[in-house]
């Protein structure tokens, strides 16, 4: 058996070297084309057709998303899911390097495509639109796209090498207030101040930081707050983001969060609104057996492993997959320190030969650890 495993592990590697140029290419087209959340036209095309001329059953525009993909090759008992990735961040590009993952899950998928059947496997890789913020994955799982899996994964490039992301709970949300414009001069008596009611909830949640713990997170930006300093703003918006360790202390920081904002409210007269701008994030609960297989494998290939930070951390959608089905996100280390995800610098760091090197490795490292799994 060991033999078995072994031969056909390195007929997967030769497979997925073998494409090496075209999945490189994948990867920096899809970097120099950046798309953001739901407009990944371009990406979830180049992607559909890659698995396309590997002989798997694709279908463009599924789960009634116009940019995922479901793409399957096999016929076996095993049903892995492999996620690709590849919307973009505003103003900054492949910041996150979702360009690297969807290049990495197409290889894992062509590597496993010939072997499937033989192996008992059923592969499945998912185009995944708008995990910077809109929660592709949680629809997807929401309408059955993770149904039947017996395991999910995906990778993701950092600066180092890490066996899983801190991955912490998230909720999104836009804020407005709604106020009364007046002559700021003349007559400011009969304005009511939106942009004050945002500024006292900001000086507000600055205050309650004091009373939070290591790993909660919040941050914001005011996108509107008037437009002239004659005219008192009866306008004033923000997009804010709350993070902490588990969905359960998410909510409970997210109350004392919105009520900062009911005292702006409650201190101008400004009514205030608050609306969702995506589906809540489920903190990252990765399958440590799995995480094991894949670690082992990483290693063979001669990736190197770094120590977790000790609190904080990034969201993904990937969470709410992992509280459903068994799910891995290891993270790709590019040796591209101080840079690190979600600066310009890091958007650079994607498309350099350490880059290409981690969609290889990535793409190997994911389709063997579906043959242990097997």
């Amino acid at each position: 058996m060991r033999n078995l495993v072994t031969s056909t592990k390195d007929a997967v590697r030769r497979r997925i070297e073998q494409a090496g140029e075209r999945l490189v290419r994948l990867s920096h087209r899809i970097h120099a084309n950046p798309e953001l959340a739901f407009e990944e036209v371009k990406a979830s095309g180049w992607v559909a057709d890659a698995l396309h001329e590997a002989a798997f059953e694709v279908r463009h525009g599924a789960f009634d998303l116009p940019t995922a993909v479901r793409a399957t090759v096999g016929s076996g008992p095993l049903h892995i899911g492999i996620c690709a990735e590849y919307d973009a961040l505003p103003g900054i590009g492949h910041a996150c390097g979702h360009n690297i993952i969807a290049a990495a899950a197409v290889g894992a998928g062509l590597g496993l495509a010939e072997v499937a059947d033989d192996l008992g496997l059923t592969v499945t890789v998912l185009g995944t639109p708008a995990e910077e913020g809109g929660g592709g994955k949680v629809l997807m799982l929401e309408r059955g796209a993770f149904d039947g899996l017996g395991a999910a994964m995906m990778v993701h490039p950092a600066a180092t090498e890490l066996t899983a992301m801190p991955g912490t709970a998230v909720s999104q949300f836009d804020v407005s207030y709604q106020g009364r414009p007046s002559h700021a001069g003349l007559h400011p008596e009969l304005g009511v101040n939106a942009a004050d009611a945002i500024t006292v909830a900001q000086v507000a949640i600055g205050l309650l930081r004091q009373q939070t713990r290591g790993v909660d997170r919040i941050g914001g930006v005011v996108t509107a707050a008037g437009s002239a300093p004659n005219i008192i703003p009866g306008e004033s918006r923000g997009r804010w983001i709350v993070r902490s360790d588990t969905a359960e202390e998410l909510a409970a920081l997210k109350a004392r969060v919105l009520r900062c904002f009911e005292a702006g409210a409650l201190a101008t007269g400004a009514e205030l609104s608050v609306r969702p701008s995506g589906p809540d994030y489920a903190d990252l609960r990765p399958d440590e057996a799995m995480l094991a297989l894949y670690r082992a494998n990483a290693e063979a290939l001669g990736r190197v492993f770094s120590e977790p930070p000790a609190d904080g951390g990034a969201a993904t959608d990937m969470g709410n997959v992992s509280h459903h089905v068994p799910t891995i996100h290891p993270m790709l280390g590019l040796d591209c320190l101080p840079a690190v995800n979600h600066q310009p610098e890091f958007t650079a760091a994607c498309v350099t030969a350490a880059a290409d090197r981690a969609v290889l490795d990535g793409a190997i490292a994911m389709a063997w650890t579906a043959i242990d799994l097997v």
